[in-house]
């Protein structure tokens, strides 16, 4: 009889706990926006539990404590900062901390960003400091990845900075960034990729070039790979390829005609073949692009002020297209 009572009790304690906590999923929580909060590394659940509550995040400390001994949580707590909101659930706080749900800050990193771009994001949106970016982008990553090592000395990462969205812990600094979007681009480069690229007699360094022009030059799938196909054949040819984006990205400024006649390394009115290094971080279409060119009988184009590419076969032909639609 004795041990029916007891047994009966425990089982009144424990609905009577869950029906406690449930009640306090809706009532116990207080108004407001989400705010961060550090658990820190030794911290266990009543430090945890008062720091909530002194953070206003719940009411009262017991709630977030019998949250986590309901979810058999005591050690599994983790380390972290995380975006906590007052209108959360004890519950649903526990649970975000039992699981390492840590704050994270989102990157949309578009395709044909140079560097200077993602530098000037980072900066704006107050997540990097100074040369923090800059400073990064000047270790050596080519013993983890090894599609660098045919990059030649002496340039930056331009143009291997893998354009994506990305989400970093609120901790995570310019390095932490830059080696997933250089893992990125690893993954992107599979096997059959590299493969086809050693076919073709290429390097990765000059499919990643010729990607970074596309990027800038031209707008759709399509006409990319009728681009790549001219490029392609205007080096074969030794013709100069004329890229008015190179140009944009040497001078780093709106270009005029004058601009053409400068000798500097970018100009590709002047220097023959691909540009000294990448002008842009290219998409995977771009990519696909410069290694797959389509063959077309056309050696010139140009992009009309609609974004349609214009594309010729002979000189003549490309000099009536540029008084037709550029002038």
């Amino acid at each position: 009889m004795k041990k029916i009572l007891i047994g009966g009790l425990t089982i009144i304690l424990v609905i009577s706990v869950i029906i406690f906590v449930s009640i306090c999923s809706s009532y116990c929580q207080v108004p407001g926006n989400e705010k961060l909060f550090s658990v820190s590394n030794g911290e266990d659940v009543f430090v945890i539990a008062k720091n909530l509550e002194q953070q206003e995040l719940i009411k009262n400390h017991l709630f977030f404590e019998i949250a986590v001994t309901l979810k058999g949580g005591l050690n599994r707590l983790q380390t972290g900062n995380y975006y906590l909101s007052q209108t959360m659930s004890p519950l649903v706080i526990a649970a975000k901390i039992m699981n390492g749900d840590v704050a994270k800050k989102t990157l949309i990193i578009p395709e044909g960003w140079t560097i200077k771009d993602i530098n000037d994001y980072l900066k704006a949106e107050n997540l990097i400091k100074d040369n923090e970016f800059f400073d990064a982008l000047s270790k050596d990553y080519s013993i983890d990845f090894s599609f660098l090592k045919d990059k030649p000395d002496g340039l930056n990462l331009e143009g291997y900075l893998f354009p994506d969205t990305y989400y970093l812990k609120i901790t995570d600094g310019s390095e932490v960034l830059i080696r997933k979007m250089l893992g990125n681009l690893d993954q992107k480069l599979n096997p059959d990729l590299r493969s086809e690229i050693n076919r073709q007699n290429k390097t990765i360094f000059e499919i990643i070039n010729m990607a970074s022009l596309l990027e800038k030059e031209v707008l759709s799938t399509a006409d990319k790979k009728i681009v790549a196909g001219i490029l392609w054949k205007r080096i074969e040819l030794d013709m100069l390829l004329n890229i008015d984006a190179s140009l944009v990205y040497g001078l780093d400024k709106k270009i005029s005609g004058a601009d053409t006649k400068i000798d500097f390394p970018y100009n590709t009115y002047k220097h023959k073949g691909l540009p000294p290094g990448p002008i842009s971080n290219p998409g995977l279409d771009s990519i696909l692009a410069a290694i797959y060119p389509e063959t077309s009988p056309y050696l010139y184009y140009l992009s009309a002020p609609n974004n349609e590419t214009i594309f010729s076969k002979t000189l003549e032909e490309h000099n009536r297209a540029v008084i037709k639609y550029l002038k």
